[in-house]
C-alpha cells in the first residue's frame, strides 16, 4: 500500500468518525411499488431529546412519516387504509387527479379501527406528490405528529430521460418541517406542540428533515455520490416558508429545477435559490461531480432578513423576528441548516450530464377561458382568515363549475399575512403576479410549470388558468384552502363541485361471467364525465355493501372488470352501481334531499351455473 493511499484512507476514516459524532444519517422512507397499497395509520413514538420519547403518528411502522408510494401513469391502483389512531381522520392524495369521492378531503372520514378502500386510474404526469391527513380542525394535529408520505408517479416521457432515479441513492426524497417541544408540564415533556391557536405554535424551534432533528449539536447528514443527484423536496410545514440554496467553502452553488408540483418543466432551470411554501414540491438536480470525495455541501434555508431580498420581503412566513409565543421560533428570521451533504464515490452508472430539454408543456391560455372567478382572502380585525368573507362550512358549496370548463382564477390577498393557496384535483399554470410595495411582480422562474399550490403574498394577486376535466359529481365536492394548516383548521377552506349538465342515464347494460373464478365483466350505461362507485356484498340476507371501485365514464358506457380473487372465488356475490352522497352530519338538507342515485338492478351470483 502506498503512503498516499494509506494517508487517504486515514483521512476518510477520520472524516467518517467525525461525522458519526456530530451528524445523524438521513432516513429514507421505504418505498412501495405496484398497484395495490396497504397503509396502516397508527400511533408510535420517536426518541428526540433526553428523557421521555415523543409520541408520533406514522403510516406502516416507521417512527415518523410513512412509506413512499411509487405508481405509474395509466395504472389502476387500489389503496386500503386502516385508521388505528384514537381519532377519526382522513387521508388526502395531494395533487392527484381523481374522483372527489376518492380525494380524501374532510368529508372522506375514516373512523378509528376501520379501513377505507379506494381505487382509481393514475392520470397524473410524472412528478412528486404526497399524502396526509385532512380532517377539518385536526389537520395540524395529525400532520403535526408526523403523519404523511410521498407519492412518486412515473411515466414514459420521464423514464426516457437520462435522470437520476435510483431511489435512496441518487434520487432522494426530502420532507422539510419543524417542531416545538413542550418542556412543561412534566406530563408533556418532549412532546410536539401541535395545538392550534394561542396555546400552540405556528413554527417549530427545531428543523426536521425526513423526521431527523437538526439542533445546536446535531445535523442531519446525507452521503451522496459524486454525480448528479435528484432531490425531491416537500415543504410539509404548518406555516413556515423556505428559501433554499446550497453552499460550500466557495460560496453559492448553482442547481437545476426539473419539476414543479405537477410535472416536468420544459428545460432545467438554473437557480441559486428556490422558495417553497407549505404544500409545494420541487425536484432539483444538484451536480456533485465537481466536488472532491469527502468534501461537504450545505443545504440551507436563507430565511434571515439580510438574505431574503424582494421575493420574500412582504409578510414572509417565518420572518417574524421573535423567539417565543405562537408566532415565535428559535429559527425565525435566520439562515438555518437543512442538510449536510458529504460527497462519496460514484455509482456504477452515474448520471454526469443533464438533459437540455425535458418536455414540451402546452398550457391553456386566456383564449381558452370560458369563465373567470376572483377568490378573495381577507381577515377582519381580530378574526380568522377567510375566502370571500365566509369561513368553511360543510353545508355550503362555494363554487359550482361545469365539467371540462377552462377557467381563470385570480386569488387576491388583502389580509394581514401571506398564504399558500391549494386546490384539489387539478393542476394549473400561473399567468400573472401583481402586488403592492414589496410584493412579487411577475412570475419567478421556479413557478413556471404545473402547480397545485401557490404562494400568495400580502397585498398581492395571483392569476392562474386550469381545466376541470374527467370527474364530475352533483354531490361530492373538492376543496380549495390555505395549506398553512393552522389557517385551514380555522376555516380558510371552501368547497367546489364539478358538475355535468348532461341527463343522467344509469342502467346495467350487461353482466357476463366466463369459466369458474376467472373473470366477471359488468358494462353499464353512463353519462360522460360522471363518476360512479361500485359496491359488493356476498349476501342479500343481511347485506353489508362495501365500496370496491370508482369508475368514470368518458363515453356512453363504462366497463368494470372484477379482479379480486376473494370475490371471484365466492359461491355467491352481488354488485350494484351507486353515485353516493358522502355521509356528513353537517350536509345541508337541500343537498341531502337529492339523495342516493343507484341502479335498480343488482347483479349476481358471481359464479356461473354448473347445469
Amino acid at each position: 500500500m502506498t503512503k498516499k493511499l494509506f494517508g487517504t484512507l486515514l483521512f476518510l476514516a477520520a472524516l467518517i468518525t467525525a461525522h458519526a459524532q456530530t451528524y445523524t444519517p438521513l432516513w429514507i422512507p421505504p418505498a412501495i411499488s405496484g398497484t395495490t397499497f396497504n397503509l396502516n395509520l397508527h400511533v408510535t413514538n420517536k426518541f428526540y431529546l433526553p428523557g421521555t420519547n415523543t409520541i408520533t403518528y406514522t403510516y406502516n411502522d416507521a417512527d415518523f412519516w410513512g412509506p413512499t408510494l411509487i405508481m405509474s401513469n395509466s395504472d389502476f391502483v387500489q389503496i386500503h387504509l386502516t385508521n388505528n389512531l384514537p381519532d377519526t381522520t382522513t387521508t388526502h392524495w395531494h395533487g392527484i387527479h381523481l374522483p372527489a369521492i376518492m380525494d380524501g378531503g374532510p368529508r372522506n372520514t375514516i373512523a378509528p379501527g376501520t379501513t377505507w378502500s379506494q381505487s382509481f386510474y393514475v392520470l397524473n404526469k410524472a412528478a412528486t406528490y404526497w399524502y396526509h391527513p385532512h380532517l377539518h380542525m385536526l389537520t395540524q394535529n395529525h400532520l403535526g405528529h408526523g403523519a404523511g408520505g410521498f407519492i412518486i408517479i412515473k411515466d414514459a416521457e420521464e423514464s426516457a430521460l437520462n435522470l437520476p432515479r435510483t431511489y435512496g441513492v441518487d434520487d432522494i426524497p426530502l420532507v422539510l418541517t419543524s417542531r416545538r417541544f413542550y418542556t412543561t408540564p412534566a406530563s408533556l415533556l418532549n412532546q410536539f406542540n401541535v395545538t392550534n391557536g394561542a396555546a400552540g405554535s405556528a413554527y417549530g424551534d427545531y428543523e426536521l428533515v425526513n423526521g431527523g432533528l437538526n439542533n445546536t449539536g446535531t445535523n442531519v447528514q446525507a452521503i451522496l455520490p459524486q454525480q448528479y443527484v435528484r432531490l425531491r423536496i416537500l415543504n410539509a410545514e404548518v406555516e413556515r416558508a423556505y428559501n433554499i440554496g446550497f453552499t460550500n467553502s466557495s460560496g453559492n452553488i448553482t442547481f437545476y429545477q426539473i419539476c414543479t408540483d405537477g410535472g416536468l418543466v420544459n428545460a432545467p432551470v438554473a437557480l441559486t435559490r428556490i422558495v417553497l411554501l407549505p404544500g409545494e414540491r420541487t425536484e432539483l438536480l444538484l451536480n456533485l461531480s465537481a466536488f472532491a470525495i469527502g468534501s461537504a455541501v450545505e443545504m440551507i434555508s436563507f430565511n434571515s432578513s439580510a438574505s431574503l431580498g424582494s421575493p420574500l420581503s412582504t409578510a414572509y412566513p417565518g420572518g417574524e423576528n421573535f423567539t417565543t409565543g405562537q408566532f415565535g421560533s428559535l429559527i425565525n428570521n435566520k439562515d438555518f441548516k437543512l442538510l449536510h451533504i458529504v460527497v462519496t464515490n460514484q455509482t456504477a452508472n452515474p448520471v454526469l450530464t443533464r438533459p437540455v430539454v425535458l418536455t414540451t408543456n402546452t398550457f391553456w391560455t386566456t383564449n381558452d377561458v370560458v369563465r373567470s372567478r376572483t377568490i378573495r382572502i381577507s381577515s377582519p380585525p381580530g378574526g380568522v382568515f377567510t375566502f370571500d368573507g365566509t369561513a368553511f362550512n360543510a353545508s355550503v358549496i362555494n363554487q359550482t363549475i361545469n365539467l371540462n370548463a377552462v377557467e381563470k382564477w385570480t386569488i387576491t390577498n388583502n389580509s394581514v399575512f401571506s398564504h399558500a393557496f391549494h386546490i384539489h384535483d387539478i393542476q394549473f399554470n400561473i399567468i400573472s403576479r401583481t402586488g403592492g410595495s414589496g410584493a412579487v411582480n411577475g412570475i419567478p422562474p421556479w413557478e413556471q410549470g404545473w402547480k397545485d399550490t401557490v404562494y400568495v403574498q400580502q397585498n398581492s394577486a395571483v392569476t392562474f388558468i386550469t381545466k376541470f376535466d374527467h370527474f364530475a359529481s352533483a354531490y361530492n365536492p373538492f376543496m380549495y384552502h390555505c395549506h398553512m394548516v393552522n389557517h385551514e383548521d380555522e376555516g380558510t377552506m371552501a368547497q367546489f363541485l364539478v358538475v355535468n349538465n348532461a341527463t343522467e342515464n344509469l342502467a346495467i347494460a350487461s353482466f357476463t361471467r366466463t369459466g369458474f373464478n376467472n373473470q366477471i365483466e359488468m358494462l353499464f350505461y353512463a353519462t360522460p364525465g360522471t363518476t360512479y362507485s361500485l359496491q359488493y356484498t356476498p349476501t342479500l340476507q343481511s347485506p353489508a355493501w362495501a365500496d370496491i371501485a370508482s369508475v368514470t365514464s368518458d363515453g356512453a358506457s363504462v366497463k368494470y372488470t372484477e379482479t379480486d380473487p376473494t370475490r371471484l372465488a365466492g359461491v355467491l356475490g352481488f354488485y350494484r352501481v351507486i353515485m353516493p352522497l358522502i355521509p356528513d352530519a353537517n350536509v345541508s338538507s337541500a343537498i341531502r334531499s337529492a339523495g342516493f342515485k343507484t341502479t335498480d338492478v343488482i347483479c349476481g351470483p358471481t359464479q356461473p351455473s354448473t347445469k
